[in-house]
Parts: C-alpha cells; sequence; structure tokens
C-alpha cells in the first residue's frame, strides 16, 4: 500500500509540472532566522517587502519562502524565519559580499532603522542540501491559505542514512496518506552545525487544527508503526527523546511560497 500511494504521488507530481522528483538539486539552501527589539518586527518585514527580497534577487539569491511562527513560545511577536537558496556556497559568499556592499541597501537598513536599531541580535544562518527524495522546491502560491510546518529531526549517531532511508521509503507516502503536504526535506550542510545528523523538514497543513488530526492518525497508521519497529530494530534513529522539534509557521504577505 505504501509503495502504491509513493508511486502516485511521485506521479502526480511530474503531471502538474515537477518533472523528475528527484532530480538532483545541488543549490545550497540558506534558512535564516532574524529575532527583533520589542515592537520592530512590522519594521523588519516592511524593509523585506519593500527593500530585501528585491535586491537579494538583485545579488543572486533566489526568494524561496518567508514566515512568521504561529505561536508566542516560537516568536509570533519577534521572528522571521526565511529560506533562500544560492547557486552553490562558494556562489553565496560573493552573493552576500554583494549584496552587503550594496548603496541601495545601506540607504534602506538606514532609513528603516531611524526610529531605533531593528534586530535584537545577530541572524542566525544555517546552511541545508537538498535530499535525493524531497519534491522539486518551485515557489509560488498555493491558491489556499495554508499553515506551514518546520519540523527538524536530529538522528542518533550513525543512524542518519536510515532515518533518511524511512522517510525516503515510507514517511512521506504515509504524510500523503494522512493529508500531509511534504514541500521540502534538506539536510544540513555545515558539521558544526548538525551537518550528517540533522534533517529539516518542511509541510502543509490547511489548519493548525487539522495538522494536528493529520499527525494523531499518521502515528496510530499499523504501516507507520511496522515501517517504524523494523526501521529501529538495531536501535531508535534519533537522539534521545525522539521527538522532533516542531515549529508552525504562517507565510508572509510578499513571501514566494504560500
Amino acid at each position: 500500500m505504501v509503495r502504491w500511494i509513493r508511486c502516485l504521488w511521485v506521479a502526480a507530481l511530474t503531471l502538474a509540472g515537477g518533472g523528475d522528483a528527484f532530480a538532483a538539486d545541488t543549490r545550497a539552501f540558506e534558512l535564516r532566522t532574524y529575532v527583533t527589539n520589542e515592537g520592530k518586527l512590522p519594521n523588519l518585514l516592511a524593509r523585506f517587502r519593500d527593500h530585501t527580497c528585491a535586491l537579494f534577487a538583485r545579488h543572486g539569491m533566489e526568494n524561496i519562502g518567508y514566515w512568521v511562527p504561529l505561536d508566542p513560545a516560537d516568536g509570533s511577536s519577534n521572528t522571521l524565519i526565511y529560506l533562500i537558496a544560492h547557486q552553490s556556497r562558494d556562489a553565496a559568499k560573493e552573493n552576500w559580499k554583494g549584496f552587503q556592499a550594496d548603496p541601495e541597501w545601506k540607504a534602506a537598513r538606514e532609513a528603516s532603522e531611524a526610529s531605533g536599531k531593528i534586530l535584537a541580535k545577530a541572524p542566525e544562518s544555517m546552511f541545508f542540501s537538498l535530499t535525493d527524495y524531497s519534491p522539486v522546491i518551485a515557489p509560488g502560491p498555493s491558491g489556499a491559505d495554508r499553515v506551514f510546518e518546520l519540523r527538524t529531526y536530529q538522528a542518533a549517531p550513525g543512524k542518519f542514512e536510515a532515518l533518511n532511508s524511512r522517510f525516503r521509503d515510507h514517511t512521506m507516502a504515509l504524510f500523503a496518506k494522512h493529508g500531509i503536504t511534504s514541500v521540502g526535506y534538506w539536510s544540513a550542510a555545515d558539521p558544526a552545525q548538525g551537518g550528517g545528523g540533522t534533517l529539516l523538514c518542511l509541510l502543509t497543513h490547511p489548519s493548525r487544527e487539522a495538522g494536528v488530526a493529520a499527525f494523531k492518525s499518521f502515528q496510530a497508521d499499523p504501516d507507520w508503526i511496522a515501517a517504524k519497529a523494523a526501521s529501529e530494530r538495531d536501535g531508535v534513529l534519533t537522539v534521545q527523546g525522539g521527538a522532533a522539534k516542531s515549529i508552525l509557521l504562517r507565510p508572509t504577505d510578499f513571501s514566494q511560497l504560500k
């Protein structure tokens, strides 16, 4: 059943224009998190909307998605999380160098901070590589409101390939079976940031409530229970505690991925 669902999912992507759903994508993806000073999130969003996104594109950065967390505990009042892509890691260095030296960026930043500094601390950045089983990452509006979920899995030592295999062979198809839409799957690129052991997963749900219900049915699915048990005969695949770190997100009005 799982294999049949997976085949249908791949065929649907191909018919929708996705081409080979598992074609190699060698872009360097960068996930960045910005935390603002109190009351400055609207200023940050305006700066991205009016200036930053266009300047990113000018300097070779591909805008993919921009989100604000749904929950206060995750930073709903002061946090912007976004995903961009570069042609390579070397290109990323040149892209940022050119962007930061751009007179238009300097002017926009200065104007946006006339009433006070926007960021409470330096941005956090992590680079990721797309997994071989991820759907094609193609920014564009979905045509409907939806909630995004960013999940981070930390593999137990020596278990990262097994974790990827479980997602590739079982989890993705079972997500689809239970109404969970997979947007993308990435592995961390830098050893210092969990490279070789950190899996990033971006999903969507029609609503928060739909997401809760979907995961409840997924976790109770006999196919999932069997796949999980088989994959963990030689030990659990994730670090102590097991649960993925999850953040629910809403796309900004200027996000390319909605």
